[in-house]
């Protein structure tokens, strides 16, 4: 469906130049970064899983998830309407009103309601071990206990209704660390010692001689991602975030709806 709306439909007069400015490359950059970081839920499946021997297999499934559906929309909308979607994060303001329209803001809407279960649940669970009340067996008593932080995060979102930015806060200062750096470093410290390597259930792929290139790849990913994404990824995507909180102000009727007449 993606592919096909890719070689029909183009709006006119639409160019395609991508970032004139260095905070939109490094901003992009982000949203690459969250894109397979946030998608591939790298640190929820190994913690869910019951046998984490098949982690690789299922991260192997996330990926393909993203190939076969987030990269193929992200690249439909960016051919139909080309650079102005770089000033504007509300997608659907450029679909036209139909019936097929108000389908996807349904479903987008489903899917921010499960992201938001997820991503709020380390705050939830915090938040109950300051109350007393994580040992509960009663869920409906947590669940009560969760209120003010739904609210406290409802208010938030309804001051900042920045989709696109908020991606790229989280993506450049939350995700790239949890998916990307905190992983690669823990496995750098765990098997710095000889014997640990020794122990290893799974060996490098290549030999026992190559831990050091396993190293090296993960040295390279946690420098590489702690200055393009953290670093210039997070100026570029907290500039941005101030610029459209001036540009539409807290509390926004309606984020980057199109003008009336």
């Amino acid at each position: 469906m993606n592919f096909i709306s890719m070689i029909s439909f183009k709006a006119l007069n639409v160019k395609h130049t991508g970032p004139k400015k260095l905070d939109e490359y490094f901003m992009g950059a982000a949203n690459i970064l969250y894109t397979f970081g946030g998608h591939g839920f790298t640190v929820e499946i190994m913690h869910a899983m019951w046998k984490p021997k098949k982690y690789k297999l299922v991260y192997v499934y996330a990926v393909l998830y993203i190939f076969s559906l987030t990269i193929p929309s992200a690249s439909s909308m960016y051919w139909a309407f080309g650079d102005g979607l770089l000033n504007n994060f509300n997608a659907f303001s450029f679909l036209p009103k139909t019936k097929f329209r108000s389908a996807a803001a349904v479903a987008m809407l489903m899917h921010e309601f499960i992201q938001f279960s997820f991503c709020s649940l380390p705050i939830h669970l915090v938040w109950e071990k300051l109350l007393g009340l994580h040992h509960s067996r009663h869920f409906y008593i947590r669940a009560i206990a969760r209120i003010p932080i739904v609210l406290f995060l409802w208010l938030i979102s309804l001051m900042f209704p920045f989709f696109g930015t908020i991606n790229s806060v989280v993506g450049s200062l939350l995700v790239s660390a949890a998916v990307y750096i905190i992983p690669c470093l823990a496995h750098m410290t765990y098997y710095w010692s000889f014997m640990t390597r020794e122990n290893a259930i799974e060996q490098p792929i290549l030999c026992r001689g190559s831990w050091r290139a396993m190293f090296l790849v993960d040295a390279f990913v946690v420098l590489w991602v702690t200055i393009l994404g953290v670093g210039l990824g997070g100026w570029a995507s907290m500039k941005n975030l101030i610029q459209q909180a001036h540009k539409f102000g807290l509390f926004s009727t309606c984020f980057n709806c199109p003008k009336k007449p």
